[in-house]
């Protein structure tokens, strides 16, 4: 009767191993958005269909490339995570406009050396 017992528990911890879903490790998708929201299912769905949306769009039309770097930037909610409807929603914004381009400041004159030198000495030089 034990060795039933035994055998019977070895076959269903074997036949349990098979069927549980392979770890999220392996999905680096899977596991950025179970992460980010938590494991909660619910916003797991929302966050997979916006991303397959978004990815949809981004590949249908030609966007600047400014505009994908923008709507990363915007989404990102840590260096490696990113919220994929917020994604979604900016990229398909047409009220964005292109960003002015940066104001290059120049580095501050340097010194002469003889002021460097009165400068090192103190108040009263």
């Amino acid at each position: 009767m034990r060795r039933v017992l035994v055998a019977f528990a070895v076959l269903f911890w074997a036949s349990s191993a098979e069927a549980r879903p392979s770890a999220p490790l392996y999905d680096s998708n899977y596991l950025n958005i179970g992460l980010g929201c938590q494991w909660q299912q619910k916003c797991m769905a929302q966050q997979q269909k916006a991303m397959n949306k978004a990815l949809k769009y981004v590949r249908k039309h030609d966007l600047p490339a400014w505009r994908i770097h923008m709507c990363n930037r915007n989404a990102a909610r840590t260096r490696y995570r990113v919220d994929w409807v917020g994604f979604e929603n900016c990229i398909r914004n047409t009220a964005l406009r292109d960003p002015p381009p940066r104001a290059v400041r120049k580095a501050p004159a340097k010194p002469a050396h003889g002021e460097i030198a009165s400068r090192s000495r103190g108040e009263r030089g």
